[in-house]
């Protein structure tokens, strides 16, 4: 069961194998957007219900991590960080690419209901200890996303401190911290998981919504 998620932002486009699979540039500072807390389920096994005619719905697998103490310029993130989990940040593809192009918010591609699944946090070990193991996202039993941290372009200290600076950072806050390359179409009775280090986390089937 996930409780007291405060505000959900995400990093968009951090990491470059993921920017330039998509065509977009990549970025110089940390961008930012975000998620309604209604978008956070529990990964767990259960059919997700996704939108099912708005185009291809895309699956972005990502390190999240759960702030526990308020932003302070000068804290470090093994401080600020209290737990981790890992999710998926559902992307409308084909809406994106409508808005993007009229300079609209992401907020229709983005925020849907559902769209922020994740798996049940554990306590934070360390950014150095993330450093040491790949986390993957695969689809019907085929790896189709492998991540590290340590491919990201902006650090997980830089994320926090950009985000504590420009808009603030608290207890419950949750940052969905980018994805790496590999992201890609899903569609009903598809099998996604997520693992870390080989070990699964959570995963859950696709369903369609009514």
């Amino acid at each position: 069961m996930l409780t007291n998620i405060r505000n959900v932002y995400c990093v968009g486009r951090n990491y470059k194998l993921h920017a330039e699979e998509l065509g977009n540039a990549v970025p110089d500072e940390p961008m930012i957007f975000m998620k309604p807390s209604h978008a956070v389920v529990s990964l767990n096994g259960e059919t997700l219900e996704l939108p099912a005619t708005q185009g291809e719905v895309h699956y972005e697998a990502e390190l999240v991590v759960r702030i526990g103490r308020s932003y302070e310029p000068g804290v470090a993130v093994d401080e600020l960080v209290d737990e981790y989990a890992f999710g998926i940040d559902f992307t409308l593809r084909d809406v994106q690419t409508v808005i993007k192009k009229k300079g609209h918010p992401w907020t229709a591609a983005k925020g849907f209901k559902n769209s922020a699944p994740v798996t049940a946090f554990q306590t934070f070990p360390g950014a150095a200890t993330l450093l040491e193991k790949d986390f993957t996202l695969t689809k019907n039993g085929e790896e189709v996303q492998r991540g590290n941290i340590g491919n990201m372009i902006f650090s997980l200290q830089d994320i926090v401190d950009y985000v504590g600076h420009h808009y603030g950072l608290g207890p419950g806050d949750v940052i969905f911290t980018g994805t790496p390359q590999g992201v890609g179409p899903t569609q009903a009775g598809d099998v996604l998981e997520l693992a870390w280090d080989g070990e699964s986390w959570g995963a859950c089937t696709i369903g369609a919504a009514q």
